[in-house]
C-alpha cells in the first residue's frame, strides 16, 4: 500500500514509519519538523516538510494514496492548559483541510492518532471504549473533538477511520537506532533516564497526593514498538474493507510514578533522591487500559509489555544519544 503519514518525523511516527516499511508498504511522511527530527526518518520513506493544513502540498501527495495515518499534532497536557486556543487550531482546524483533501482524491481510509486523555478522569479502572470521554485538558478535548469529526465525516463523506487511543507510549526501537526526543522532554521516563544518564543528585515528580496507593499518578505504559504494530493491523483492517472503530492502546497494567522511578533505577543502576512537587494542571489520578477490543478485533496484543523490557529500550537509545537527534 502506499501511505501518507502525517507528522511521520516525530517519536510515534517515526517508529510507525519504519515498522510500515519493513511489512513492505510504501511511505511519504508529512511533517513540519517543528517537533519532528529529520533525522528520524527512515531513509527508504519519502520526507515532505510541510504542514497538514497547506492543501497545494496535501494536492501533491494524495494522488495515488490508499490510505492516510494522521499521527501530526500537539501532545502536552500543561501547555493545552496554558494555550487551548492553539492547540484546538493545530489538532482540529487544520487537520479538518485534509479530510477535505482526502475526500476530494478518494482517499476513504485514516487511521487516527487519538489519546487516552479523551477519558479525562475515568469512573472505571481497566477504562473500556465505552467509557465516559470527558477530558479535563485541553490536549484531551483537541483529540475528542476531531474523534467526533471523523465519526460525522463517516456518516456523510464515507470516510473510514480507526482511532486509537493510546495510553503512555514509551520506549524505543529495540536496537536503540530510534526513540523518544521532545524538546523540551515532559514525559517521565526520558526525563528519569536523562536526570540519572546526567547523574543530577534529584528529581522532581508532579503531586505526592492523588488516591493512589503510594500518592503519585498511575500511568498505564505502552511499548512503542507495540503501537506502531496495532497501526500497522488498523490499517490492514481498513485495507480490507473493514469498517471504523475505535480502539484503547495499552497493557492493562498501571505503575505509579514512584514505581517508574524505582525501574528506572534498577535498570541503569543509579539512584537520585525523589522530591515531589506540586501537581501538574490537567493531570488525571489513574489512566489504566483495556485493550480487550484491540485484542479481539485487531488481532492485537502488546509484545514487549513488561516495564522493565520498556525502560531497557528506552535505556540504550538514551545512552546511544545523549543529545537527542542533534539538529532538525
Amino acid at each position: 500500500m502506499r501511505i501518507l503519514v502525517t507528522g511521520g518525523a516525530g517519536y510515534i511516527g517515526s517508529v510507525t514509519v519504519r515498522a510500515l516499511l519493513d511489512a513492505g508498504h510504501e511511505v511519504t511522511v508529512l511533517d513540519t519538523l517543528e517537533k519532528g527530527w529529520r533525522a528520524s526518518v527512515d531513509a527508504r520513506a519519502t520526507l515532505q516538510v510541510g504542514d497538514v493544513g497547506d492543501r497545494a502540498v496535501l494536492d501533491r501527495l494524495l494522488p495515488g494514496c490508499d490510505t492516510v495515518m494522521h499521527l501530526a499534532g500537539y501532545i502536552e497536557v500543561a501547555e493545552s492548559q496554558a494555550d487551548p486556543d492553539r492547540y484546538f487550531a493545530n489538532n482540529v482546524t487544520a487537520p479538518t483541510g485534509l479530510l477535505d483533501a482526502m475526500v476530494d482524491h478518494d482517499v476513504e481510509a485514516l487511521v487516527f492518532s487519538s489519546t487516552a486523555a479523551v477519558y479525562g478522569q475515568p469512573t472505571v479502572v481497566p477504562i473500556p471504549e465505552g467509557a465516559d470521554a470527558a477530558p479535563i485538558n485541553a490536549y484531551g478535548a483537541s483529540k475528542l473533538a476531531f474523534e467526533r469529526l471523523l465519526e460525522f465525516c463517516g456518516e456523510a463523506r464515507g470516510l473510514r477511520s480507526v482511532r486509537l487511543r493510546y495510553f503512555n507510549a514509551a520506549g524505543a526501537w529495540p536496537d536503540g537506532s530510534i526513540g523518544e526526543a521532545h524538546d523540551p522532554e515532559t514525559h517521565l521516563i526520558p526525563r528519569i533516564l536523562g536526570a540519572m544518564g546526567a547523574g543530577q543528585a534529584s528529581f522532581e515528580v508532579y503531586g505526592g497526593d492523588y488516591d493512589t496507593p503510594d500518592g503519585t499518578c498511575v500511568r498505564d505504559y505502552i511499548h512503542v514498538c507495540d503501537l506502531a504494530e496495532a497501526h500497522r493491523l488498523a490499517l490492514e483492517r481498513l485495507d480490507r474493507g473493514g469498517p471504523g472503530a475505535v480502539f484503547n492502546l495499552g497493557n492493562g497494567r498501571g505503575y505509579s510514578n514512584l514505581e517508574v522511578v524505582a525501574t528506572c533505577a534498577a535498570v541503569t543502576g543509579r539512584e537520585v533522591e525523589i522530591v515531589i512537587g506540586p501537581r501538574r494542571a490537567g493531570d488525571p489520578a489513574r489512566l489504566v487500559a483495556s485493550h480487550a477490543r484491540a485484542e479481539a478485533e485487531l488481532g492485537w496484543t502488546p509484545r514487549r509489555g513488561e516495564l522493565c523490557t520498556i525502560v531497557e529500550d528506552a535505556w540504550r537509545w538514551h545512552r546511544a544519544h545523549p543529545e537527542g537527534y542533534g539538529r532538525r
